[in-house]
């Protein structure tokens, strides 16, 4: 497994690159579609492949643990056979999970203490057993268990959630490093970068999670909370730092114009629900803008879903179609948006990485944020 920077743009830090696997390569700047429990809600498997082009897919460690645990998954031989899927996945830690969950969580040194949200049993993670489980579940990219710190956390909590971090980080990487993956084929990690909004914090966790860094590093706490502006200046702040031999994947992020500027910024990997999230809810992502299905001035619109999407739903339905479907409560009306959501989410980073190869990534990124960012 290796990450090689291939080229970059020069008016900005955007660069694209190539991230190998054992199930395969990622282009970057990449986006990577959720799939919590084992699936991308409502999308088929063909549909990501051949469709939306997915090139890696997430699972969520918290979420597979518990359901549908363990056993069942290493019986399965993995992740990968038990959905069915051949080529990368990654899996969070778990400990974003743990932090939302706040009333039925305590952390302290040794880890997580947390109650399941489906049945109330009681459960911990430390950096050891998280890395035992994501050794079980077979992602070919698992990250380091830390805690996510609130983004309107003070300075001295930063502080201190940031030591907590460091320290599983160190216990992570000697348990990762004293075993081996279960089902022949090889498993890297990425350590993650906390320290809140604080530039000090966030230059202290970056210099301590490269030494624990193998092809990539992870930059997680932002996007929950913070103005949009912070989490811009966490990034440029943390660019020289990072060596551009190192993958850099943003957690959690974002909207269409979020993913823009954090490639400008020296992102290479992204995930987010959002794209499946809203759709579900009739919001649509497109090259001209944002559309929300439900609205009527849609009800006799015949034209495409987006005359400049790449996907099959995109020329293959109308709006007043889908309309229709969501003014009906037709299951198929979440499927067909989730489905134009990610391909085009896939396809603004596709053509984000044309535009740095070509060398004008930055005129046509400030063009395409402002489209993208308005409402239709």
């Amino acid at each position: 497994m290796k990450f090689t920077k291939l080229a970059g743009d020069p008016a900005s830090k955007a660069r694209c690159g190539l991230l190998e696997t054992s199930h395969g390569a990622i282009q970057t700047p990449i986006f990577m579609p959720v799939g919590t429990v084992g699936s991308v809600k409502g999308v088929y498997h063909r549909d990501l492949k051949e469709d939306i082009r997915a090139q890696i897919i997430l699972g969520n460690t918290y979420h597979l643990y518990l359901r549908p645990g363990l056993d069942i998954l290493k019986a399965a031989g993995g992740l990968h056979r038990f959905e069915s899927w051949d080529r990368p996945i990654l899996t969070d830690s778990g400990g974003f999970q743990v932090f939302s969950l706040t009333q039925i969580r305590k952390i302290t040194p040794e880890g997580c203490r947390f109650q399941s949200h489906i049945d109330g049993s009681r459960h911990l993670f430390t950096p050891e057993n998280n890395v035992d489980t994501q050794r079980v579940i077979g992602a070919d990219i698992m990250m380091a268990l830390d805690e996510c710190c609130p983004g309107d956390a003070d300075h001295s909590y930063a502080q201190k959630s940031l030591r907590l971090t460091k320290n599983w980080l160190e216990r992570y990487a000697a348990r990762f490093d004293a075993t081996e993956p279960l089902y022949g084929y090889e498993q890297t990690f990425f350590p993650i970068i906390q320290g809140c909004v604080y530039p000090d914090l966030r230059i202290e966790a970056a210099e301590h999670a490269l030494e624990y860094a193998r092809i990539g590093i992870a930059i997680g706490g932002l996007a929950v909370g913070e103005p949009t502006e912070k989490m811009y200046q966490m990034l440029e702040l943390l660019d020289p730092v990072i060596p551009q031999d190192k993958a850099r994947y943003l957690m959690g992020v974002g909207t269409p114009a979020n993913l823009l500027e954090g490639i400008a910024r020296g992102v290479d990997m992204f995930d987010c629900v959002m794209p499946t999230r809203n759709a579900r809810n009739g919001m649509l992502f497109t090259w001209d803008g944002i559309i929300n299905m439900r609205n009527a001035k849609w009800a006799d619109d015949f034209s495409p879903i987006d005359p400049k999407g790449t996907s099959f739903v995109d020329s293959a339905y109308s709006k007043a179609y889908l309309h229709h479907l969501f003014k009906s409560g037709e299951m198929f009306a979440a499927m067909l948006a989730s489905e134009h959501n990610l391909a085009f989410y896939l396809d603004l980073v596709t053509q984000a990485r044309e535009h740095i190869l070509a060398g004008d990534f930055t005129p046509w990124k400030e063009e395409v944020v402002r489209k993208v960012s308005s409402r239709l």
